[in-house]
């Protein structure tokens, strides 16, 4: 194989074969292939889309370019994943309810990415919580507690991190192609038996609209399912903030009033057990969907899944007392103040991504890769499509550390939403769901 071949068919418009796709895959990560060329291949991939084949070749190859993990384990391997979005936070109470219903989830996770919140962010608002960890302590801790949400460890498909690093620099992000092996490289990298797909389609979503979502969602579940794992998507609504909250420790919060049944979110709610019932699904579990869907919410509602997420934090560095006492350990901002909206109304409309970048500019994200975050900032008791606001009823409150960071993000949450008369109707949660 030689590069200047592979790159020349790209520049006639051709798509590669899966041979030389593979080999230029784990070229990456050798590095056989230069930056430069590794950037010529990105520009190629986005001027000439993949064919599912070609697609499932660099998949595989960039996923066995490190580590793939191996189990033995007494149920399905399983895990989920979220194209990103801003309050999202079902990764806390999903990992925990799908063990507690006997599957094992090796939760391998990520950090903020612009606009949208990462869960490690979040749980690492826990003191002591430690997401690195070795590959032979990740197995002991699912093996104990059923999940472990953590980072990927810097053998996990090398490939990856070079080419995105590449592609970062060089205006190829975008590529559904190469979203799909860069997403797929790594979640089948920790040798799943099922995997579930959050896309999120919206103002606070990578993908705006419904076509771009769909095309998306299509393209991951068909190159899984051509890897060999049991696959399946749900496209669901991030033209609102799914919670309350927007912030590391005040999303935690509140997802532990909702996986403790003290208040619970009912987006937060509803999304975890669609997600759930699916992946249950997907790991052959017996029953109908709202059979599947009534074991996670059950695994809710017993406190089972509670019980195994503080077995987790504990595993993994945090309280062992972390559920019965949060509110001891969570970080809280010295400043917190109601913003209301310039006239009374309801609620039409919420550009979502300017939420998250008012979180990410109190320190609650990075601007540059290293910052240190401040992870008690952001805003909770976010109205929501429909909701009237006025004097007495406020658009969000938010958590700063000072008075003029306050300010600033107040100012752009004022922005951020629409207020009108009649305000609008949310859309549906979820908007359609695919399956192999």
């Amino acid at each position: 194989m030689e590069a200047r071949h592979i790159l020349a068919t790209l520049r006639k418009g051709e798509a590669p074969g899966p041979e030389e796709l593979a080999w230029f895959g784990g070229a990456i990560a050798t590095g056989a292939v230069s930056d430069a060329q590794v950037g010529a291949f990105a520009m190629g991939i986005c001027r000439t889309p993949l064919p599912e084949e070609a697609r499932v070749a660099l998949t595989l190859a960039m996923r066995d370019s490190g580590e793939v993990m191996r189990w033995e384990l007494p149920g399905p391997v399983a895990d989920k994943h979220s194209t990103g979005g801003v309050g999202d936070c079902v990764s806390l109470p999903l990992a925990p309810a799908l063990a507690a219903c006997g599957a094992y989830v090796p939760m391998i996770s990520g950090r903020g990415l612009g606009h949208t919140g990462g869960t490690l962010d979040k749980l690492e608002s826990i003191p002591g919580y430690t997401a690195e960890v070795s590959r032979d302590r990740l197995r002991g801790i699912v093996a104990e507690t059923g999940c472990a949400i953590v980072g990927a460890s810097a053998d996990i498909a090398p490939a990856d991190k070079r080419l995105y690093a590449i592609r970062d620099v060089t205006g190829t992000v975008e590529s559904i192609d190469l979203i799909t092996a860069s997403i797929l490289s790594k979640k089948l990298a920790a040798g799943l038996d099922a995997l579930i797909l959050d896309v999120k389609c919206g103002s606070g979503a990578f993908m705006k609209d419904r076509a771009g979502a769909g095309a998306l969602a299509g393209s991951l579940v068909g190159t899984a399912e051509g890897a060999g794992c049991r696959t399946g998507a749900l496209i669901t609504d991030m033209d609102a903030p799914l919670i309350g909250s927007a912030g590391n420790a005040l999303e935690v919060a509140e997802a532990m009033k909702t996986l403790t049944c003290e208040a619970i979110s009912e987006p937060l709610w509803d999304l975890t057990v669609a997600l759930g019932g699916a992946l249950l699904a997907l790991c052959g579990l017996a029953g109908d969907a709202a059979a599947r869907e009534a074991r996670i919410g059950a695994a809710l509602r017993s406190g089972a899944a509670a019980e195994t997420f503080e077995r987790m934090i504990a595993a993994l560095g945090g309280p062992a007392d972390f559920v019965g006492a949060w509110r001891r350990y969570l970080p809280a901002a010295p400043v917190a103040r109601a913003v209301f909206a310039e006239h009374p109304g309801k609620v039409a409309a919420i550009d979502t991504e300017t939420i998250g970048r008012a979180v990410v500019s109190l320190g609650g994200g990075r601007l540059r890769e290293g910052d240190a975050l401040d992870h008690s900032v952001g805003f909770s008791m976010l109205a929501g499509i429909g909701e009237t606001v006025d004097r007495n009823m406020p658009l969000a409150e938010v958590h700063a550390a000072t008075e003029a960071a306050a300010d600033r993000a107040a100012a752009a949450l004022r922005a951020a939403y629409l207020v009108t008369e009649n305000g609008a109707d949310p859309a549906p949660l979820i908007q359609q769901r695919i399956n192999a």
